[in-house]
């Protein structure tokens, strides 16, 4: 049973929806990839899929339209996915459970994937409708883009004859996106080994975060799990004699981390004392936070003593924890209130022999990367361990002279009567990649009101969808 048949615009809802019903994940994008292949030899449009799943869709210009320059539109296909903690939901194998309420459109219990799941519903609608003015199209769906840019690390541009890109992949109706930071992945390991203990066994649970988007929200100063996790162990081994047991949180670098549990080990004496201590400590950062983290909770539960960290796993693993970098560095010396450099501590994962704390690092200056790369292999070389530098990605540098800016420009005053903001965002984009492979190719980024991207909050405003399609089409109308 359909839920969004009654919004406009339809067919970019019917799309929606569509995508909606298939698992779509990072790394699990093969179905809605084989989806938009098998879309496009239905309608008889040339279409290439590579290796890792991206698609090129092309369609031939509209009657007038034949000696125009042809645009490139650009979506990726996977979500984050992120949950509630008593969500049964499976990402591999469960479609979105979509809800309309008061004008937005969110899903059940999990994130909604408008972040790009919008991008690829209008890209549909308009390869499959005929009375569209445009010039001819070549609409490129990436895969993997929220965790590392896979797709378009791996995408042939040479395949692409078209010199201006519309990104449909920004969050904010009434900005034109034409710049954003770069970046890179850090893992931080440290080696851990065992000894066993007696005593009790404390298993700790900070949850009930509102997380959110580690470069759109990082400014917000919104609760990251891992390092508040860091602050109370930090403070409880000052006070007791401690062992961590194992330690894990987040599932996404790109995500404020939500959640984090921990277990140590205690001696029976100390446990009545340690459980007052984290619950104070519970009720310190509720007063910090006030009502910007109404939900947060910290667990407490007792579990079953047996092997735990060494005194000297366990202090070296807290040290980097609590110490660690995180949140915003630095902003822009040249536009009031927006992040240069930052970094989010997503994900805590303790695996046979080490604990890894993996990083997401941005900014829209070089050596501020480098800073931070000496920065934690300082720190995680004093934790006695090692870092790992992955997946980075080259900041997209504001063009002085673009075409495309000019006509989204002129087209956004004339359709909103008034002038859009042009903007560069802290947050990675595919154009950064593109154009670090192809320097000639003119971009500029746009989308619809999208709310909590990345977080169980995610919500997307359905007027806005529609006003922004219909801006796009006059957009394509106007690219002569």
């Amino acid at each position: 049973m359909s839920v969004l048949s009654e919004l406009k615009p339809e067919k970019v809802f019917y799309y929606f929806e569509e995508i909606c019903r298939i698992p779509h994940g990072s790394f699990h994008t093969k179905e809605i990839s084989d989806y938009c292949v098998t879309f496009a030899k239905e309608r008889k449009l040339e279409v290439i899929q590579d290796e890792v799943g991206n698609v090129v869709i092309r369609k031939q210009a509209a009657e007038g339209y034949e000696d125009s320059d042809p645009i490139i539109l650009q979506g990726h296909l996977d979500m984050v996915c992120e949950k509630t903690p008593d969500s049964v939901h499976d990402f591999k194998k469960d479609g979105l459970e979509l809800i309309l309420q008061d004008g937005f459109l969110s899903a059940k219990d999990t994130t909604l994937g408008g972040d790009d799941g919008i991008a690829v519903a209008m890209m549909l609608a308009i390869l499959d409708s005929e009375d569209i003015s445009h010039p001819a199209l070549e609409a490129v769906f990436t895969t993997d883009e929220e965790v590392g840019m896979g797709g378009a690390q791996a995408l042939d541009l040479e395949q692409l004859t078209g010199r201006m890109l519309i990104n449909i992949d920004s969050e904010e109706e009434g900005f034109l996106t034409v710049g954003c930071a770069g970046g890179y992945r850090f893992d931080a390991g440290i080696p851990i080994e065992y000894a066993e203990t007696d005593g009790c066994v404390l298993q700790i649970a900070i949850r009930g975060l509102t997380g959110g988007h580690s470069g759109m929200e990082i400014h917000k100063q919104r609760g990251n799990a891992h390092v508040l996790m860091g602050r109370l162990l930090n403070h409880l081994r000052k006070n007791f004699a401690l062992c961590l047991v194992d330690i894990a949180g987040g599932s996404k670098d790109n995500v404020i981390a939500m959640e984090n549990t921990a277990r140590i080990a205690v001696s029976s004496e100390d446990k009545v004392a340690c459980i007052d201590r984290i619950k104070a400590m519970e009720q310190k950062w509720k007063a910090e936070f006030a009502q910007d983290e109404p939900d947060l909770t910290v667990e407490v539960t007792e579990d079953a003593a047996g092997q735990a960290f060494t005194e000297d796993s366990t202090e070296r693993v807290i040290a980097y924890l609590a110490a660690m970098p995180d949140g915003v560095i630095s902003f822009e010396r040249q536009i009031e209130g927006q992040v240069e450099t930052s970094l989010n501590a997503g994900i805590v994962k303790t695996k046979e022999n080490c604990v890894v704390i993996s990083h997401l690092v941005r900014s829209s200056v070089e050596s501020k990367k480098e800073m931070l790369k000496e920065r934690l292999q300082t720190m995680v070389q004093l934790a006695g361990g090692k870092g790992t530098v992955r997946d980075e990605y080259p900041a997209w540098s504001y063009r002085k002279d673009s075409r495309l800016r000019d006509i989204m420009t002129a087209v956004y005053q004339e359709t909103y009567g008034k002038k859009p903001e042009v903007i560069t965002i802290h947050a990675g984009l595919e154009c950064g990649l593109f154009v670090g492979k192809k320097p000639e190719l003119d971009c500029v980024s746009f989308g619809p009101d999208l709310l909590d991207v990345h977080s169980v909050k995610e919500r997307m405003n359905i007027a806005s969808v529609e006003r922004s399609y219909n801006y796009l089409l006059e957009v394509l109308k106007a690219a002569r």
